[in-house]
């Protein structure tokens, strides 16, 4: 098939590339060329997917069987790129998130019926889930062809650029005593990039239409186990030091970012979102302790001080702050 990738370049995007191109196809990638160098073995389109001539410039000349876009966020902008991409393609996979459903993550057992934000295709700003809503309308309600929805949940894997797991492996790589939060026997739900891939570009080669949600397998690790897989895969002597969600919140540690994928009972729907319609399909979920071993893999041989703590947030806490938090800690004995 002839693929065209909105994106390609990083995380995600690049897993896709990398399965399609696996799989036999003719990839097309267009960004702005700015986060890396392009593959040799795929068609190079630099432009920006926000400016309209740039787009145009895209398709001049230029036919495909299918389009993965991995990298909208802003609707207007995506209705735009769908409105000149409508007769260059006749299948148009849009990457969402589970964000863009209202429930998540209070809701338990979130899935492919349950409420989502409205979504307004030419909104150019707001919040990131309704956003994402919004740019899921622009593709299904505005593409003349096949129109495939994927909305992942978690996602980790080699060369995340979000900054969650490579965060926790840096810090834990550097040892001594460290703040591990909350209950270690939370039970979590992640998935890794190139599962999602697999599963999209199969997806894409059956003209497969409508929505999956990709969340992962519910349960397939804990707080603590893939925590202690960090220090396996380091050889680090670092003391994971579990402290109650009270305390830490007491001294007004962010969930989510200052501890990345740290999540109370707040978020009770969090790790229990239901993939079971995409598991139906064909989607299949790689071990854990694989996606943190080939994950420490790939950063061990990135400098410290070139590692991304956040491509939208910055992630992982203050050393004075987690310090401060583990002496209050050992001060209530």
């Amino acid at each position: 098939m002839r693929i065209l990738v909105i994106g390609g370049s990083v995380f995600l995007g690049r897993a896709v590339v990398e399965e399609a191109l696996a799989r036999g196809h003719d990839v097309t990638v267009f960004n702005r060329g700015v986060s890396r160098a392009d593959r040799p073995d795929v068609e190079s389109v630099h432009g920006d997917r926000d400016n309209h001539d740039d787009l145009v410039r895209l398709v001049e000349g230029r036919e495909w069987d299918a389009v993965v876009d991995v990298c909208g966020y802003t609707p207007a902008k995506v209705l735009d790129g769908v409105r000149v991409l409508n007769g260059h393609a006749s299948h148009y996979t849009f990457i969402s998130s589970i964000s863009a459903y209202k429930g998540f993550p209070g809701e338990i057992g979130v899935n492919e019926e349950s409420e989502q934000f409205p979504g307004d295709p030419e909104a150019t700003e707001g919040d990131y889930g309704p956003l994402k809503s919004g740019c899921e309308v622009a593709v299904s309600e505005n593409f003349e062809g096949g129109t495939l929805i994927v909305q992942p949940g978690l996602i980790l894997g080699p060369h995340e650029n979000v900054g969650r797991l490579p965060w926790w492996l840096t810090r834990i790589e550097r040892g001594g005593r460290v703040v591990a939060p909350g209950n270690p026997d939370r039970e979590m739900q992640l998935i890794d990039a190139r599962d999602i891939a697999a599963f999209t570009i199969a997806q894409v080669e059956k003209g497969t239409t409508g929505k999956f949600l990709t969340g992962g397998v519910p349960a397939n690790t804990t707080y603590g186990q893939w925590l202690r897989e960090c220090v396996e895969v380091t050889g680090s002597d670092a003391e994971l030091v579990w402290v109650d969600d009270a305390v830490l919140h007491e001294h007004g540690a962010q969930m989510w970012t200052e501890f990345p994928l740290w999540a109370d009972d707040s978020m009770p729907g969090v790790w229990l979102t239901d993939s079971s319609k995409a598991h139906e399909a064909g989607l299949t979920c790689r071990p854990v302790s694989e996606t943190v071993r080939d994950t420490w893999e790939w950063l061990r041989h990135v400098p410290v001080g070139e590692r991304v703590f956040g491509a939208r947030f910055t992630h992982g806490i203050d050393p004075d702050k987690e310090a401060a938090i583990l002496a209050d800690w050992d001060s209530r004995g």
